[in-house]
């Protein structure tokens, strides 16, 4: 069973992230949305530990948060897919679990 996490607070505010970095499992993905979306920066606290669990699920960001918050994808970690809404619905009904971490 797979489940589709998705974090709107900024890991700048709360450790909500981190959190769910520490419980996805092999074959989970991680949305990033919302404020969720600084947690893909480059040279964050958290960019070497999403770049190395990685290996084991997919991390994705919401597109339009990230264009809404003035962020341009050369800012972002290697490997994190830019979704639309249409994706993340897709998404939502791929996986078996939705976890929202608030």
């Amino acid at each position: 069973m797979s489940t589709l996490h998705t974090v709107n607070k900024s890991p700048f505010a709360t450790k909500t992230l981190l959190s769910c970095l520490n419980h996805a499992s092999k074959g989970d993905s991680i949305l990033l949305i919302e404020d969720g979306v600084y947690g893909a920066l480059k040279g964050s606290e958290l960019a070497e530990i999403i770049t190395t669990k990685a290996k084991d699920f997919s991390v994705f960001l919401l597109a339009p948060d990230m264009k809404a918050r003035g962020i341009n994808e050369d800012k972002l970690i290697e490997n994190i897919e830019l979704v639309d809404y249409a994706k993340f619905v897709d998404m939502a009904a791929k996986h078996d679990l939705n976890q929202a971490w608030l």
